[in-house]
């Protein structure tokens, strides 16, 4: 699953009460589904029949169930049929079956008459609204099949599973298999759809969906490939076949495994909680993440469809066809998706520079390890809340960053190799970490289970202090390592821990020299000398700590430092500001070292932080001379690129062009063609470059009034139909800065016309921006039961509660905490762990920068 949200594995007979585990005595082989879902009445009949094996006799099964009515249960065995008594565990959403004779050992089947509700909080089976009609469609993952069908809902349980739908003549149902009938009835006005029964998976990848959908048709090789939405977005589903039929092709030659399933499915979902599900053959998207009209796309939405449809075809291998056994390592699904994502992309589109993608995705993970409160790979869940908040950045973008430092030291082909004979030895089983890095360490020879064991099972990560001298011609690097914690004074505190880690150094032209570094203090040498990058490529997973004097040699260096390696110097820099270690001036001099870097990721990456600095670090008094200086060392970027409409120009210019008038928002210049430029796209769509767009609607947003507030929802309504279009408009709201637009927005996020997957995006925003974040946050507090009620818990609270890290005051920190002391979220504990973290650790860095971002001001 990709969502813009792991220890011991437990004996399970000594499972704490709140566990909501299993027993273990019954197993399901085949479950038999059918489903009459009742669109105007919100509910659905549904049979299941369970074929289970049992490890000794017992008079009682039990399994998952929630806000499922039972009508009747019955369990055969060699014996007979025998009608069961239902008993519910709400706490535990679990219903235990008992029957007057002990079932016996080995086969049995269960069968099961129950109705269930299509609910509105975008999971289960649930639910969707659009174009003045329902739809019913469904997301199992992580613990909501139970609320579809009564199961064995974990994940080692894996299954075939046999699915018939019941539903309105007019409607079409997509389903894992590949359809294998339709025929009329039973009822009067209905259809029934059955199909083929999929391999072995887990409950939480079934896919479930009914309603007036529309598909494009392709393949790839001996796999139909189908691209599906409602009819009104058909035609913007060209771009995400393409895409698919390319990655299913790469996939399975990378894996050197056939894709698993009969067909492929993908399908956009109306609404929709996650950006996307991985479903065995039939994957579920959020519209934005998946329709695009590749004429009028930007490069970022091109980028970002293709990017999350490889996520999910690479859980078709990871996690699908090898499953972790329990969630305390679903790392090993999401962690390997976002690695995988970045292969089939280099191939199909080189000039999208994954290899940047890469290194700023290590470093939005290694933002989340720098707090004390983040946790390891590998942490004990066992409740639905504990398993929801562990899809966070350690899953995905950590475990990512790790697998590529690992792939980087071993070689690509060896870890491919490794890759692949772990696939094929788990193949449509069950895996846990341990199993991974056994396999890989036999296939390279190299001390892969050494590395991933100190990455999986300890939190954080490690911080390499630098210092280097020539020697003979060669750089000698001494390195001390320690777990770096983002907040003035605090890394001392976590010393103890260390890593062992594969360190890259590269000292000019020649190739990197890597070393395995185990020890607290270790001295490691390189090839050749001059200013050395201690973390070559950027494929370490890990913070470095270099001298400042060594900070600007870097960023001076010939020959220079690629665009990866300069994001990573970036990152680690503004992480030694937020750690008090270095002066905020270092980060800022060698932000305008880079100024006109013509890559887009890495202005992109100086843009937010430089935001902060204003925010955050500049007085009052000091902006106007700070907005001077912003604009002295990069208005000439701007400049040289011009401030045009783009036509004509390459994505990359476009993009740094977009960033930089976001970064240059306060000169009158850049918001005065801002203006210009979004009057002339609304009033013809064609004149300005599809990569500039959002940009500059947020520039001229930023500055606008109520007229051009009122022309921008206009515009957000009438693009229902085209959700690139829709969100440029959408996200521009928040940007206004007029009190009367932004009461106007507020009042529009609460409304019915604000769907329930985009209105904890429209509160971020608010929450976000100094401007409006004190209003909205006493709007939230005093609209909490109707916020969590349309909202829900499961993923659209958390996002808020995630927001409220934007903060910076030791008093708003005590606000927040004594709110939730009054309003518990236990879906949100750890977020709201993290986001108090961060408000504490910003009033810190105000107070140790503040001074030191005045000298350096007062110097320039």
């Amino acid at each position: 699953m990709r969502t813009p949200l792991i220890a011991l594995i437990l004996c399970l007979a000594s499972l704490p009460a709140s566990a909501q585990r299993l027993p273990t005595n019954a197993t399901p082989t085949r479950y038999s589904l059918w489903f009459a879902p009742d669109l105007d009445k919100e509910s659905f009949r549904g049979r299941a029949s369970i074929a289970v094996t049992l490890a000794a006799p017992s008079p009682a099964i039990t399994l998952h169930s929630a806000e499922i009515a039972f009508s009747e249960v019955t369990i055969e065995d060699a014996s007979g049929s025998q009608p069961a008594k239902v008993s519910l565990d709400a706490d535990a959403e679990t219903a235990t079956f008992t029957v007057p004779r002990a079932i016996a050992k080995g086969a049995a089947t269960i069968r099961i008459s129950y109705t269930g509700i299509l609910n509105d909080k975008l999971r289960g089976f649930y639910l969707s609204k659009a174009n003045g009609r329902k739809y019913a469609v469904s997301q199992m993952e992580a613990t909501d099949a139970r609320r579809a069908f009564p199961s064995f809902d974990e994940p080692a349980y894996k299954a075939v599973f046999d699915v018939t739908l019941m539903i309105d003549a007019a409607d079409h149902a997509i389903s894992n298999g590949r359809q294998v009938s339709d025929t009329p009835g039973p009822e009067p006005g209905k259809h029934t759809v059955v199909f083929a029964p999929t391999p072995k998976m887990s409950t939480y990848l079934v896919a479930l969906l009914v309603g007036d959908f529309v598909c494009r048709s392709g393949s790839a090789g001996v796999t139909p490939i189908r691209v599906c939405a409602t009819p009104d977005k058909q035609g913007l589903t060209a771009f995400a076949l393409s895409a698919a039929e390319q990655q299913v092709a790469f996939f399975n030659s990378y894996f050197g495994i056939p894709y698993p399933y009969e067909k492929l499915d993908i399908i956009g979902v109306p609404d929709f909680a996650a950006g996307a599900m991985e479903n065995a053959g039939a994957i579920t998207f959020r519209e934005r993440m998946l329709l695009a009209d590749e004429a009028t796309a930007s490069v970022g939405i091109r980028r970002s469809v293709a990017s999350v449809i490889a996520h999910e075809l690479a859980h078709q291998w990871f996690g699908n066809l090898v499953t972790m056994k329990w969630w305390d390592d679903i790392w090993l699904n999401e962690g390997f998706a976002t690695w995988a994502a970045n292969k089939p992309l280099a191939a199909w589109k080189p000039e999208w520079r994954m290899d940047v993608n890469a290194a700023t995705e290590t470093q939005f993970a290694l933002g989340l390890d720098s707090l004390r409160s983040t946790r390891a790979i590998h942490t004990q869940v066992e409740t639905p809340a504990q398993i929801n908040e562990v899809f966070d950045p350690i899953a995905y973008e950590k475990t990512a960053g790790v697998l590529g430092m690992i792939e980087a030291y071993v070689g690509p082909e060896p870890f491919r190799k490794g890759v692949a004979s772990y696939l094929s030895k788990y193949s449509l089983g069950n895996a846990a970490g341990e199993d991974f890095w056994t396999e890989v360490t036999r296939v390279t020879e190299k001390p892969v289970n050494r590395i991933m064991k100190s990455f999986v099972e300890q939190p954080g990560a490690p911080m390499l202090s630098v210092r280097t001298r020539c020697v003979a011609g060669n750089t000698e690097v001494s390195l001390k390592q320690q777990r770096f914690v983002g907040s003035p004074g605090a890394t001392a505190a976590a010393a103890s821990q260390t890593w062992t880690l594969p360190v890259c150094v590269k000292t000019g032209t020649e190739p990197a020299s890597c070393t395995i570094v185990t020890e607290a203090e270790q001295t490691i040498r390189a090839t050749g000398c001059g200013p050395a990058m201690v973390n070559a490529d950027a494929r370490g997973y890990y913070f470095t700590e270099y001298e400042p004097a060594a900070v600007a040699a870097l960023a001076t260096r010939t020959p220079p430092l690629t665009a990866a390696e300069r994001i990573s110097l970036l990152g680690d820099e503004w992480r030694m500001v937020r750690a008090g270690r270095h002066d905020v001036g270092t980060y800022l001099d060698l932000a305008a070292a880079f100024a006109s870097d013509e890559t887009a990721a890495v202005v992109g990456d100086m843009v937010g932080r430089i935001g902060v600095v204003m925010s955050d670090f500049a007085g009052t008094a000091e902006r106007p001379a700070f907005q001077a200086w912003v604009r002295a060392r990069f208005r000439p970027a701007l400049d040289a690129i011009g401030l045009t409409d783009g036509l004509g120009d390459r994505d990359e210019i476009n993009s740094r062009r977009g960033m930089l008038m976001q970064l240059l928002s306060s000169d009158p210049d850049v918001q005065k063609r801002a203006r210009e430029l979004a009057e002339s796209y609304m009033a013809r769509p064609s004149s300005l470059s599809p990569t500039l767009v959002s940009p500059v609607l947020q520039v001229a947003a930023a500055g606008g009034d109520a007229v051009l507030y009122d022309q921008f929802l206009a515009r957000m309504k009438a693009a229902a139909s085209t959700p690139e279009e829709f969100y440029r408009y959408f996200n521009t709201l928040a940007a206004f800065r007029d009190p009367a637009l932004v009461a106007r927005t507020q009042r529009f996020a609460l409304s019915d016309q604000v769907r329930s997957q985009d209105a904890p995006l429209l509160f971020g925003q608010l929450l976000g921006s100094p401007v409006t974040q004190d209003g909205t946050w006493s709007l939230v507090k005093s609209e909490w039961p109707a916020l969590v009620a349309k909202l829900g818990t499961f993923q659209g609270i958390p996002n808020i509660v995630n927001s409220l890290s934007a903060f910076c005051s030791p008093e708003r920190a005590s606000d927040i905490t004594a709110f939730f002391d009054a309003h518990p979220v236990p879906e949100a504990a750890r977020v709201l762990q993290q986001a108090l973290e961060r408000i504490a650790n910003c009033t810190a860095v105000k107070t140790r920068q503040a001074p030191a971002f005045a000298k350096w001001l007062s110097a320039r």
